[in-house]
């Protein structure tokens, strides 16, 4: 018996031991005043930063040729700036050097949350759209006091270092039913036709987005793009479900129900997570709680194709899921729905909830090694999960702010590795230590020569702040190191306990 029992602690050392982390950067961007984003590795060593002139308006993208295109809040607006309202776009090379910066905000519509790089140089930008109550009302709107500000996504080429124009735009107002005015155009059952979204559904008060009496409609979280499909995901948090739509058509054929890849214009292809709201369900049927982050799981990756995203559950549950979907495709690759069914499946194929939770922003994505990638952003925190639910990487931010989504990327990524250097490490060994510390403090005292690594914050100059800031991820790490060992030694007491 203690010869089995020997054995068994041995394989679960071993399997605890040899959990897979992803090789590759991380890649985040606290939501605070001090606005930088930061690439990081394994050891929570700073790679790069990219200091940044406004505050971020969610999540920034590392692209194939190691530029970063991110979202910030515009300069002006009608309204006060609260929440994640965007309006600027700004990409910079490697080196942090500006290649664009490009407003796209006015009183009529402002982005928000979310953006997509395209493989084509484009972008996609999610935007409320300002509608008049008497437009809603005519539209068939039945409660309302106010403005009413639905989403619309646009795609917008860059065309110079300040400018861009809009190639395609999809909007959620084209693609409205409802039930009680007879006498407008989009009247009907809305139980027949899921492809539209019911305009009563939802809370809508009136005023700009972020303000007191908010017009927030839909509250699109989130766009994520599938190029072998040319289609796109969004993420509603206020309707507690996702749709796809065809990006294959023309502008005028998204206003409409009939053209593109699907011929089905730019009505709903499919939508999953609350089918009550297109009568097909009820409270029960609902899966989804504001959630955040969905997207498509990459080609090649374990689960490709399925969606993957972070349901939030609200601010009155103490648990958060990350779930995976299997969408339900027939032999030619179409979304199937059956007659007065909801949208299928009935659950997620897999779901994981480790004691985390956030009731704002947060994402979820599949890594090449079938590992899932999360960020519970309330509180800055970001790990790495196997699918038999083993956390191998985790990274809390020191100040606790929050980090709307966080990416990891192969190591090295793309055609530019960046440099050949770690930023701080100082004696080029691979590691942030004291040794890199002494190096810096002597640059400092001009004991020895500044080299490209000792400049830790990136602004060009070498003095007390870079010493404090590599001070500060050298102690912070060293407790992360303490709490993992005593973590480690928890798990294997606590599965010893099981068998022994």
């Amino acid at each position: 018996m203690k010869s089995k029992r020997l054995v068994l602690l041995v394989v679960i050392f071993f399997s605890f031991i040899n959990s897979e982390v992803f090789n590759g950067f991380t890649l985040y961007t606290p939501m605070g005043n001090n606005p930088v984003t930061y690439l990081i590795n394994n050891n929570n060593a700073m790679i790069r930063s990219w200091p940044l002139p406004a505050p971020v308006s969610s999540i920034s993208y590392l692209l194939p040729d190691s530029s970063l295109l991110v979202p910030l809040r515009g300069a002006t607006n009608s309204w006060p700036m609260q929440g994640p309202m965007g309006g600027r776009l700004m990409r910079f090379d490697w080196n942090g050097n500006v290649l664009w910066d490009y407003t796209y905000l006015t009183s009529d519509y402002i982005p928000h949350h979310d953006i997509e790089p395209l493989p084509n140089g484009n972008v996609l930008v999610i935007c409320h759209e300002r509608k008049t109550q008497a437009e809603a009302i005519a539209a068939g709107r039945t409660n309302i006091n106010g403005e009413m500000w639905p989403d619309k996504i646009v795609e917008i080429e860059p065309t110079g270092p300040n400018n861009g124009v809009v190639v395609w735009e999809w909007h959620m107002w084209d693609h409205l039913i409802q039930d009680q005015n007879p006498s407008a155009d989009n009247y009907g059952v809305i139980a027949d036709h899921p492809e539209l979204l019911d305009i009563n559904i939802g809370n809508v008060g009136g005023g700009g987005p972020g303000g007191g009496n908010n017009g927030d409609w839909n509250h699109l979280n989130c766009v994520s793009y599938n190029a072998e499909r040319d289609e796109i995901v969004l993420s509603s948090r206020h309707m507690n479900e996702f749709y796809v739509i065809d990006h294959s058509t023309t502008t005028e054929e998204a206003a409409g129900h009939s053209g593109g890849n699907s011929g089905k214009g730019g009505d709903i292809l499919y939508r999953w997570g609350n089918p009550q709201n297109y009568d097909r369900g009820n409270s029960q049927s609902q899966q989804l709680v504001a959630q955040h982050g969905v997207n498509w799981i990459n080609p090649g990756f374990p689960g490709a194709g399925n969606f993957i995203l972070f349901n939030n559950g609200g601010n009155n549950s103490n648990t958060s899921y990350v779930y995976e979907i299997v969408p339900p495709l027939d032999e030619n690759g179409d979304y199937v729905i059956n007659d007065n069914q909801p949208f299928g499946p009935s659950a997620p194929i897999w779901s994981y909830s480790g004691g985390f939770h956030s009731p704002m922003q947060s994402g979820a994505f599949r890594l090449p090694n079938g590992n899932t990638f999360v960020t519970s952003a309330q509180f800055g925190h970001v790990f790495e999960v196997e699918m038999n639910g083993t956390v191998v990487w985790e990274y809390n931010h020191p100040e606790g702010n929050m980090i709307a989504r966080a990416q990891k990327f192969p190591m090295p990524f793309g055609d530019n590795p960046g440099p050949a250097f770690m930023v701080g490490d100082t004696n080029y060994d691979g590691v942030l230590n004291i040794y890199d510390l002494n190096y810096m403090i002597d640059v400092t005292l001009g004991v020895n020569n500044a080299n490209p690594p000792s400049d830790y914050n990136q602004d060009g100059l070498v003095n007390f702040a870079d010493v404090s800031s590599l001070l500060n991820f050298i102690m912070f790490n060293l407790s992360l190191i303490h709490i993992c060992r005593c973590r480690r030694i928890e798990r294997c007491r606590s599965r010893w306990s099981q068998y022994h």
